[in-house]
Parts: structure tokens; C-alpha cells; sequence
């Protein structure tokens, strides 16, 4: 039988305390050795009932018998390549070019600081700086006048009731991509499978798209309607007499309404006014 000596990963102390390589001694042991020390009792003995190694025991002892104390020195190891005032620096340029790469923050770290950066490590440091990087959301543009023509209507609107917001009746357009056949970007396959047409990612170069009309209110939803071709505002005209109207008597009951659409060029049009 072949017996292996166990590594100091795997010693635990009867403390309760793991002891690793190079990892300092916890307080509590630290303490149970100076006190042991106290009682007299051997170097060796102490390291063997708490299971440590008798030069971790002999210099603890030296270092509390010169200093007095038992605390932790602070370890040499690596120094870091940033200090606390380029972190700083660093994370404000992040902030302020949010929709940098990593390379390009690497390349303007390496000429800002003037040192040999890795993008490891500009990596870890904009972890450091409680960063990350995400997808971007998807927002449509809204300019400053949009913005503010928004923010009147929303002020406007703002001691509404309940019973006011159910006599709107909402309506919009929207274009819906259609994707035949189209799959994810990960499939379950063996080595020999690659060009097995169950296998593939399959795409068209211009996928075919529909753009819809509905309404809908508190009451319910409105007639959907398919529309064809680009809307102008002689068939948004169209779409209003055939549907926004049999959809306010359906829902409504012949009960007065407010009908709401955006600004779009057919909505807002003379003619469609």
C-alpha cells in the first residue's frame, strides 16, 4: 500500500480554519499558539496539536517575543500597475466612452499612463472599478424636440383619472420581420454532423417583413389590420374608416371617445386632420 502525504490545501486545523500555502494563520490561531507559548508548552507540541508546521509556530513566537504583537505583516508580493488615483482616472474615462472596446480603452490606458497595460489587465481593473460589459439596449432616437413636445403632453396628462385614461382608445403601426426556418447559433451534434442539413443556421439575405394596424382601449382590443406597400396619408385615411371607426363603435357603444395616435407624417397630415 502506497501512502501519500497530504497537502497543505487539504490540512484543516481542529480550529476549523484552512490552512493553504502561503495564506496567513488566522487570528484565532495565532492566539491559541501564544497563549500554549505562555503555558510553557513545547514549540513542537503546538504545532502538533493544531496541526501546523513547527517553523509557522517558531516564527509566530519569534515575532511576538521582538514586537510584542501578533499581527499579520503585510505581504511584499507583486506591486499593482495602477494606483488608486488611475483607477480613478480609468473609470471616468470608461463613463465617458461607454461604447468603447476594451482595445481601444487599452490603447488610450497605454499612452494615458505610460505603461506596458495588457487587456487582462484593463479588463480586471474595469472590474474593479464595479463595471462591466453588457448589450446595449435597443432605443429608438428621440431629439430635444421630441423630447420636450413628450414631456408637455406627459405634464398635461398628469392629474388624468382612471376613469379618463379608459375613454382613450390607443392605436399605432408596427413592421414585424418574418424569419423562415432560422435557428439558433448553437446545435446539439456530433463531430460528423456539420454539414447535416438538420444542422444549420439557416438565413435569407432579406427577410420578408409585414407592418400592422391596431387599436386597443381598457374596453378591449380593435380590429388588427394588414397593411400593404408604404403608408401615405390617403390609406391611413382608409385605415380609419375601416377599421378605427368600426372599432369605436364595437368597443364604445356609441359612448364619446378620445382617439390617440404619435406624430407621424400620415397621422399628422392636413388632409388626414
Amino acid at each position: 500500500m502506497i501512502w501519500y502525504k497530504r497537502s497543505i490545501q487539504e490540512r484543516f486545523n481542529p480550529l476549523g480554519a484552512k490552512m493553504g500555502r502561503g495564506s496567513p494563520v488566522c487570528q484565532q490561531i495565532r492566539e491559541k499558539i501564544i497563549e500554549m507559548f505562555k503555558n510553557n508548552v513545547p514549540q513542537r507540541k503546538i504545532g502538533r496539536d493544531l496541526d501546523i508546521s513547527h517553523s509557522t509556530v517558531h516564527n509566530m513566537i519569534k515575532r511576538f517575543k521582538e514586537s510584542g504583537g501578533i499581527s499579520v505583516r503585510k505581504g511584499q508580493g507583486r506591486k499593482p500597475k495602477l494606483n488608486n488615483r488611475d483607477v480613478r482616472s480609468l473609470r471616468r474615462h470608461c463613463i465617458k466612452n461607454r461604447h468603447s472596446s476594451i482595445s481601444d480603452i487599452t490603447t488610450w490606458a497605454q499612452d494615458y499612463f505610460g505603461k506596458p497595460l495588457s487587456s487582462t489587465t484593463i479588463r480586471s481593473y474595469i472590474h474593479k472599478c464595479q463595471l462591466k460589459l453588457y448589450c446595449a439596449k435597443r432605443k429608438p432616437y428621440v431629439n430635444s424636440v421630441q423630447k420636450r413636445r413628450r414631456l408637455l403632453w406627459a405634464r398635461r396628462h398628469l392629474g388624468w383619472t382612471i376613469t379618463q385614461w379608459k375613454r382613450v382608445l390607443w392605436s399605432d403601426e408596427s413592421v414585424f420581420q418574418v424569419f423562415f426556418g432560422r435557428n439558433g447559433r448553437r446545435v446539439l451534434r456530433t463531430k460528423e454532423e456539420k454539414d447535416h442539413p438538420d444542422c444549420y443556421q439557416q438565413q435569407v439575405q432579406k427577410p420578408g417583413s409585414v407592418m400592422v394596424w391596431g387599436c386597443v382601449s381598457d374596453l378591449g382590443k380593435g380590429n388588427l389590420h394588414f397593411c400593404e406597400g408604404t403608408i401615405n396619408a390617403e390609406k391611413y385615411i382608409e385605415i380609419l374608416e375601416h377599421n378605427m371607426l368600426p372599432s369605436r363603435r364595437h368597443l364604445f357603444q356609441g359612448r364619446p371617445c378620445i382617439f390617440q395616435q404619435d406624430n407621424a407624417k400620415p397621422h399628422s397630415a392636413h388632409i388626414t386632420k
